[in-house]
């Protein structure tokens, strides 16, 4: 999964104006919430393993 961090960064610190303590603290998900873009569609299940994979917890 691919994230677009300057769409973000576009989003956050220009449209909405949010200082970057503010906008670093939030998760995408939140961003967008905020933006008013909600996610309709849940995170499948293979997303979240990919995830996983790509970002164990540590110490496992």
């Amino acid at each position: 999964m691919k994230v677009d961090w300057a769409g973000l960064m576009r989003l956050g610190l220009v449209r909405l104006r949010l200082s970057p303590e503010v906008f670093w603290a939030l998760t995408p998900a939140e961003l967008l919430l905020m933006a008013g873009l909600d996610m309709r569609a849940p995170m499948s299940r293979n997303v979240l393993d990919g995830l996983a994979a790509l970002y164990p917890d540590e110490g496992e």
